[in-house]
């Protein structure tokens, strides 16, 4: 997987800032994780996970990363449904190409 690669055409303009932010992280491994999970999961996310995805855009790269690799421990604000269905998605490959 290269870059994004859904159009955000269609998409409201909270869900294409989110689209092209999780795209565009500074760790390319983060654009990997939360810009593949983006461009399959944002057009069905709901507003609280919508607000988490937001939250979860905040810190660090590489604070983020380790808490997704489980090197370091998930802080709990962080540690909402949403993350864990980012994890899922991680560890089940479906953000890779086929």
């Amino acid at each position: 997987m290269t870059g994004l690669t859904r159009s955000s055409d269609g998409l409201d303009e909270r869900r294409r800032r989110i689209l092209f932010r999780a795209w565009h992280r500074g760790m390319r491994e983060m654009d990997l994780i939360l810009g593949g999970f983006a461009n399959v999961e944002i057009e069905t996310l709901s507003d609280a996970e919508l607000d988490a995805f937001e939250a979860l855009l905040e810190p660090d790269d590489q604070k983020v990363f380790s808490w997704i690799s489980a090197s370091e421990p998930t802080p709990a604000e962080f540690d909402t449904p949403l993350f864990r269905k980012i994890c899922d998605f991680h560890l089940s490959g479906r953000g890779l190409p086929a």
